[in-house]
């Protein structure tokens, strides 16, 4: 295949400095010895990870580590060529962190540059760390291991922005504002109630997390290419120093599924469904037709044309990027849907999804964690609000049904109720009681207490309703759940 040398993503060599570096790049290769042609060099970048997976260089240490120290137990490492090895991995370690290393994609990826840079730093003994092991159940190790932690720091965020969510439903547990079925004026409940049904949401995906975690926590290392290896490894050691509940159970899966991945793409995806929710509402609620609440400035920023604009620019690209992890999801899920087993090249393609989901969602945490204490409430437009809509004419049911009237008989009589009060432009509770008791003989002067907004929030005070004591409850629930992880 001819290639333009002003197009090329690699530069262009001739004669004979072409013909030696191509020598000197098949040397390098770890499987050189099987082909007789060098590696064409647009493939040797078409099919390179080691720009993207070079993140993975702490975890591919620490699992050659716990390598080495197996082979050394099983007695293939003596105990100075091991020395050696962990001497030079730390040192690579070291180098990386430092920004010193020289990452080489004729090595193609992070495993093979870190093996080759041993190699040249103690000689023929770093060779010697990949026995027992491949390229396959390497990177599936060090992708488990990578997953595991960052799903600890997504975990460390949400709760981080259900504390924040938790205080301020605790400061908001007497604010009442209009809830809605259908975005319509429904039911009188308060700010607080609003806020501990989104902490609930949080509670769900970081649970749905766990357990996602404790899934992926076995150790692939050992699973060799696909079918084991004829070395007297220890895998149940090598899980061990690792911090995995175990090995994995076969050699054919360990090496070549991704579910993990998807499922930890398919929680953050419903988490970032969940983050997406919150932020419409508040976008809405800053609208001048609500101006329910007050974002922080510098959550929010201006127009370039229009002077007096005050944009919830941090909710609105949060529900932005829940799209971007839904396609996560989505390619991680078409990476694996055709692949027979055992490895295939397609895998490679799963980390640069991870990455920059794991990234996104943790971004997005973060932000909301931040901004979440300094909201404000406008309690007197929310008030006002809930006045609209006959928010009440549910309690004027119930006070019926208390009275003794059949449910279903009580919704009429509240339903004509509310329309003799459309008519006349007026609330249920700018009615007079004989307008009322038009209606039903059964409607007392008493029948003011529970149209009140006051009277109704508190009516509904029982686990999950959203009187103010309940609310209370769960506040000091939610915090003891916190208080334990």
């Amino acid at each position: 295949m001819a290639m333009d040398c002003t197009t090329a993503l690699v530069p262009c060599l001739n004669g004979n400095d072409m013909s030696d570096e191509k020598d000197k790049r098949q040397r390098a290769k770890p499987w050189g010895g099987r082909f007789s042609e060098t590696t064409d060099t647009f493939v040797e970048h078409f099919t390179a990870s080691v720009d993207f997976d070079q993140k993975l260089y702490q975890e591919d240490i620490d699992g050659s580590l716990a390598h080495a120290k197996m082979l050394n137990k099983v007695g293939i490492l003596t105990s100075e060529e091991l020395d050696q090895i962990v001497t030079g991995l730390e040192s690579i370690r070291q180098s990386i962190s430092s920004g010193n290393f020289n990452w080489s994609i004729e090595l193609e990826d992070v495993h093979m540059n870190i093996e080759a840079a041993l190699t040249d730093l103690i000689g023929d003994v770093g060779k010697k760390l990949h026995t027992g092991r491949s390229r396959n159940d390497q990177v599936a190790t060090d992708i488990r291991l990578y997953v595991r932690s960052e799903i600890d720091s997504v975990a460390k965020l949400i709760s981080k922005l259900q504390n924040e969510l938790i205080n301020l439903a605790d400061q908001e547990a007497n604010t009442i504002m209009p809830g809605f079925t259908h975005l319509q004026i429904a039911q009188p409940v308060t700010f607080g109630h609003h806020l501990m049904a989104w902490n609930d949401m949080l509670e769900r995906d970081y649970s749905r997390l766990l357990d996602c975690r404790k899934r992926l926590n076995l150790s692939p290392l050992g699973a060799a290419a696909l079918s084991g290896t004829s070395y007297p490894i220890d895998r149940e050691f090598t899980a061990n120093l690792l911090g995995f509940d175990g090995p994995t159970a076969n050699s054919l899966d360990s090496v070549s599924d991704r579910d993990f991945a998807i499922e930890l793409a398919a929680c953050a995806s419903i988490l970032m469904t969940h983050l997406s929710r919150f932020s419409e509402e508040l976008v809405l609620w800053t609208s001048v037709q609500f101006n329910f609440i007050e974002l922080p400035d510098r959550f929010c920023t201006g127009s370039s044309i229009m002077p007096q604009k005050k944009n919830p620019d941090v909710p609105e690209l949060v529900r932005g990027k829940t799209g971007r992890v839904y396609g996560h999801l989505i390619s991680l899920l078409s990476l694996m849907k055709s692949q027979p087993l055992a490895y295939n090249k397609d895998n490679q393609e799963d980390k640069e999804p991870l990455f920059d989901l794991l990234k996104t969602v943790k971004d997005c945490l973060f932000a909301y964690s931040e901004m979440v204490p300094s909201i404000a409430s406008n309690k007197s437009v929310m008030r006002a609000a809930a006045s609209q809509g006959y928010a009440t004419a549910t309690d004027l049911a119930d006070y019926l049904v208390n009275k003794g009237l059949a449910f279903r008989d009580a919704h009429e009589v509240v339903g004509k109720s509310v329309g003799f009060a459309i008519e006349r432009a007026k609330d249920l509770s700018e009615l007079s009681l004989d307008q009322l008791k038009s209606f039903s003989e059964l409607i007392e002067d008493d029948v003011f207490e529970v149209l009140t907004l006051e009277g109704s929030v508190n009516s509904r005070n029982h686990i999950g309703g959203t009187a103010p004591a309940q609310i209370k409850q769960a506040v000091a629930a939610a915090r003891a759940k916190l208080a334990i992880r």
